[in-house]
């Protein structure tokens, strides 16, 4: 099966980072008469191109699952939460969940990473009636309402627009695309295509590739040839330093533009020089002090990112924010359950989820809305000497 790696936790902090008590919803449980643990599935991508993703989300949740841990009880019960590789691959993930559902006996599950290992998960969900926080952007994680699933991240929805609209405003009408043929570049194409007509822009070359490519040229040299003014790339693969690569080799000279897949310190440091002066959309709390001081959510990502920093020795990016997140939403419901908690049970608490503070932003579910972050959660940054800094 790859990967796997059991994970016991402990308990809920009264007042640290994710605030779970106090500023997170409103706590109205009671220690069940049970002290078996809550058990709780994740599937990560820990191997294949989007194994950086998946191991910062294995770090988060390592990190909280510890800080948790210390701390003493989820209502006198401890939380297993146990990791499966899907090594980027939908019919890995499938299986991977199976695993745990039929086996491990979840009550929920954290996953994917990718919104297409998350997408193809579904339909064994769906038999198991088993809960999913996911932690992909994809617009299709929850544009189609189902009530099992939840998300963390922005999706592409919000992300794109912001994007498009930071290449209009800063002059640019003819862009050029170029976008992964997997589930998130996929997802991101369509609005990327919809949405750039309805602003005014023209899109004057659209190229894809593969996960696992390692050449470039060939795309490139289509958009060399378009009369582009600025190039879109859309990705959450490590092909995308691949990319930015082969457009400085190939001297395009175009201004460079991404959303949340170029926020992590792989592309940043992977790419070099190439990424210098990339501009991307993503949230706020990849620089915490992007949130007001003092806020509730400049707290809980302040202490998460310091965390997190003395943890492993990098800074956080947003995949390690997604899975901070996740953890804290089924923590948090969890935290307020009555009794024993089943999936069915575990899906209601999560529904209930209201101005709980994270790293997304301020989450606050409905029977309606399974996401509940909007453009207000977001900002632009650009690469400057290997890191990112906010866009002026």
């Amino acid at each position: 099966m790859g990967w796997t790696r059991r994970i016991v936790t402990l308990g809920l902090v009264a007042a640290l980072g994710f605030t779970l008590v106090g500023c997170g919803s409103k706590s109205g449980g009671g220690e069940s008469k049970t002290t078996e643990p809550y058990k709780i599935g994740a599937v990560l991508s820990l191997t294949g191109t989007y194994a950086a993703l998946g191991t910062a989300e294995k770090n988060a949740i390592e990190l909280e699952v510890k800080r948790i841990n210390d701390a003493g009880g989820i209502n006198g019960r401890q939380l297993d939460v146990i990791i499966e590789d899907d090594a980027t691959d939908e019919a890995k993930a499938v299986s991977a969940a199976t695993k745990l559902i039929e086996q491990d006996g979840v009550i929920g599950i954290i996953g994917a990473t990718g919104t297409g290992q998350t997408m193809a998960m579904r339909s064994e969900l769906q038999r198991a009636s088993i809960p999913q926080v996911s932690m992909a952007g994809g617009n299709a994680v929850t544009s189609k309402f189902d009530k099992l699933v939840f998300q963390t991240p922005w999706p592409n929805k919000i992300v794109v627009p912001f994007v498009l609209q930071a290449i209009k405003d800063a002059g640019y009408t003819k862009v050029a695309v170029v976008s992964d043929s997997g589930g998130y570049g996929k997802d991101g194409h369509e609005i990327i295509v919809a949405e750039a007509k309805n602003m005014g822009l023209t899109i004057v070359s659209d190229q894809t590739f593969n996960a696992g490519d390692t050449d470039m040229s060939a795309q490139l040299t289509n958009i060399k040839k378009a009369d582009a003014d600025a190039l879109l790339m859309w990705t959450a693969g490590k092909e995308a330093a691949t990319v930015v690569k082969s457009a400085t080799d190939l001297g395009l000279g175009l201004p460079l533009f991404g959303g949340s897949g170029q926020a992590r310190a792989e592309f940043a440091s992977g790419s070099g020089v190439a990424a210098e002066g990339f501009v991307f959309g993503t949230g706020k709390s990849l620089m915490p002090s992007n949130w007001p001081e003092g806020s509730e959510e400049r707290k809980a990502v302040q202490d998460f990112a310091d965390r997190y920093k003395k943890a492993y020795g990098a800074d956080a990016d947003i995949f390690a924010g997604h899975a901070f997140d996740a953890v804290g939403i089924v923590a948090d419901a969890l935290k307020r359950a009555e009794g024993d908690v089943d999936s069915a049970k575990l899906r209601d608490l999560i529904e209930q989820t209201k101005d709980l503070p994270g790293f997304g932003g301020t989450f606050t579910f409905s029977a309606t809305d399974h996401n509940g972050l909007t453009a207000d959660d977001l900002a632009l940054y650009k690469i400057e000497g290997g890191k990112w800094v906010l866009a002026k």
